[in-house]
Formats: C-alpha cells, structure tokens, sequence
C-alpha cells in the first residue's frame, strides 16, 4: 500500500526525486540548508508530508528553487 498526500505517493516522489531535475533539486535544498533537508527527509519517510512541507517552506522563496519546481510541474507557492 502506498502513503499519499494529496496528488502524489511515494512511489511518485521517489521517481520525481531521481529524475536529473530532482536530484538538482535536492542539491539546491541541501546546499541552501542541510539540516532541514535532512529533517524533512525523515518526516516524509515517516508519512509527515506537512510537517516536510512546513520544514522546506522557507527554502522555497528562492527563485531558483521556484523556476525548478515550475518546471517540474510542481506549485512553487505550495
């Protein structure tokens, strides 16, 4: 059985994480702030999807955070 929030399971995430744009992605969060990376990593390992989204909030006023996620088809404003 797989966790979903919202649109997206797991198993949606994982594949989005190992696409070229999602690992580009997960450098710019762990360049700008390895600990909260790190923290929501393991919120959504443990099923918290709003507590990760709640931890990655302030990363995502970057604009280029915001451009990649555009691209990806994702909602830079949440």
């Amino acid at each position: 059985m797989s966790k979903n929030s919202g649109d997206f399971s797991q198993q949606d995430i994982l594949k989005m994480a190992q696409s070229p744009a999602g690992k580009q992605l997960i450098a710019m969060l762990q360049n700008a702030d390895p600990t909260a990376l790190q923290k929501a990593m393991e919120q959504v390992a443990s099923g918290n999807y709003e507590q990760a989204k709640a931890s990655l909030s302030p990363l995502m006023e970057s604009q280029k955070i915001k451009s990649l996620l555009q691209q990806m088809g994702g909602k830079a404003n949440g």
